[in-house]
């Protein structure tokens, strides 16, 4: 029996991701599990900062006018699509990482003084030596709730992808309120940390070996999506 694939990460990558997938043939559905809503943050004095650190594309695209004032700085960036959000919004990108934060500014060259835009959860990092930096709350995720029509595609081989730990601990809420059967559902997690968030008792964990949507989506579409329903559960 053909199965479903989840999609739970907020626009615009949501629809971006479900259009991939059904693309390649896999049986896609997309429901967000957050929205992300602007914060108010006042600029730190250009002067003081040498470039600017950014995780996500939604910092650049929920930043709001005080980014222009770093219009001149170079940005340190997680992913290509980030980095593209930042040469469209007018930035010099200075380097494009992987695997996450921690990587790209164990890479910068010192002494710099960074300015981490970031949202309201956001994972804390090890400077290296003669690494300044300075992190302001530029948006932040707001929690919602799936329909209650997903409750049936358990039956139905359901694939959930995680592309945050915020987004697995919101899954493990809504499936404990829709009474989902974890031993049912597999999960696909765009790195280690968010299998961790995820927990155990899922018919199968599938954790990315280079984190991106684009694995994500390979991943499942290697998986064939066919389950059997009376296997046992493993973490």
């Amino acid at each position: 029996m053909a199965g479903y694939v989840l999609v739970v990460r907020p626009e615009p990558g949501l629809s971006a991701t479900v259009a991939a997938a059904n693309a390649m043939g896999l049986n896609a559905l997309g429901y967000p599990l957050f929205e992300i809503e602007p914060c108010p943050w006042d600029a730190p004095d250009p002067s003081a900062i040498d470039a600017l650190l950014i995780g996500s594309a939604n910092a650049i695209r929920h930043g709001g006018p005080e980014l222009t004032k770093y219009l001149g700085k170079p940005v340190y960036a997680v992913g290509q699509t980030t980095a593209e959000e930042a040469r469209n919004a007018g930035f010099e990108i200075a380097d494009i990482g992987t695997g996450g934060l921690q990587n790209v500014i164990d890479a910068i060259p010192a002494p710099l003084r960074l300015l981490r835009i970031a949202g309201s959860s956001h994972v804390d990092l090890s400077l290296p030596k003669d690494i300044e930096m300075r992190t302001i709350i530029a948006y932040k995720t707001v929690p919602q709730e799936l329909p209650e029509p997903l409750r049936p595609l358990h039956d139905l081989g359901l694939t959930v992808m995680l592309h945050s730990a915020a987004a697995a601990e919101q899954f493990v809420r809504e499936s404990k309120r829709l009474t989902l059967q974890r031993g049912r559902i597999a999960l696909i997690a765009i790195g280690p940390r968010v299998a961790e968030a995820a927990g155990a008792g899922w018919r199968a964990i599938h954790v990315c070996d280079t984190p991106s949507d684009r694995a994500m989506l390979e991943m499942a579409q290697t998986m064939a999506i066919q389950y059997d329903t009376s296997s046992p559960a493993r973490g």
